[in-house]
């Protein structure tokens, strides 16, 4: 019997075949199954492979909610993450996120496994479905006078009441904190949970673009490049220039009295 698809290309096939969505392939699998050439048994065998990869990852996903109300119950759920801890200049930042639980948010993950790219256009897709989304920052200034664990609790208070709604749980990453009422701590929650890795990416896009700021604000200190962390080009800028408003001076003091440190 003749082949029903000998009439069409390969190459057209083939074509539909790699721009399908994932939703479509296991029909052009079907459809096209018994097509025996070579071009598009190839292109089968590529659509296989990638429907596989992202039904992992949609399984991954669909985990990482399914924790979010094992850990957190019925209720109203807040996910807390900070970013900026370890940095040398710049703010510390947390952010606070409530979740629907549909729909799902595909790709979530811990926002250093992500690529900037990947991070940008899911902080967008965050924003337009959260219910609510909150900030806490707290200035280098802040971070010198009472150290860094009394900043990350005010930050985290500050976060969950920028929410401006009710809640239930809320589930941080890390060890306790002991910074607001019906907090649950999850170790890799920013990987685990999927509240927590929603706040994890809100928070790197937030400060990273505050960093670019600052960096237009008081250039020469590669701000932009660093996100105010100790790379070498930003700690031979603190010992060339010194420190701007934005350092902390607390975590600078061996940039400043040491010759060399790398």
């Amino acid at each position: 019997m003749a082949n029903q698809h000998s009439s069409q290309p390969a190459a057209h096939i083939a074509g539909e075949i790699s721009s399908a969505s994932f939703e479509e392939i296991p029909h052009l699998i079907e459809r096209y199954g018994d097509d025996p050439r070579r071009q598009v048994a190839q292109a089968l065998d590529r659509a296989r492979r990638r429907y596989d990869r992202e039904t992992a990852e949609r399984d991954r996903v669909r985990a990482m909610y399914a924790r979010m109300r094992a850990l957190g119950g019925d209720g109203v759920i807040v996910g807390v993450d900070e970013v900026g801890r370890g940095s040398v200049a710049g703010p510390l930042l947390v952010c606070a996120v409530v979740l629907p639980d549909t729909p799902l948010i595909w790709g979530i993950n811990d926002s250093k496994k992500l690529t900037p790219a990947k991070r940008e256009l899911l902080a967008e897709r965050i924003a337009e479905s959260a219910v609510a989304i909150g900030f806490g920052q707290i200035p280098a200034s802040e971070i010198d006078e009472g150290g860094m664990a009394r900043a990350l609790r005010r930050a985290v208070q500050l976060a969950v009441a920028d929410l401006g709604i009710a809640y239930d749980c809320v589930l941080m990453d890390g060890n306790p904190l002991h910074a607001v009422e019906r907090e649950r701590d999850v170790v890799h929650g920013d990987a685990e949970v999927a509240c927590i890795a929603a706040a994890s990416i809100v928070a790197k896009v937030t400060r990273d673009e505050l960093m670019v700021e600052l960096d237009a604000e008081y250039p020469g200190y590669h701000l932009a490049e660093s996100k105010g962390y100790a790379s070498p080009e930003h700690i031979a800028a603190i010992k060339e220039r010194g420190l701007c408003p934005e350092h902390r001076v607390s975590f600078c003091g061996n940039f400043l009295e040491t010759e060399s440190l790398f």
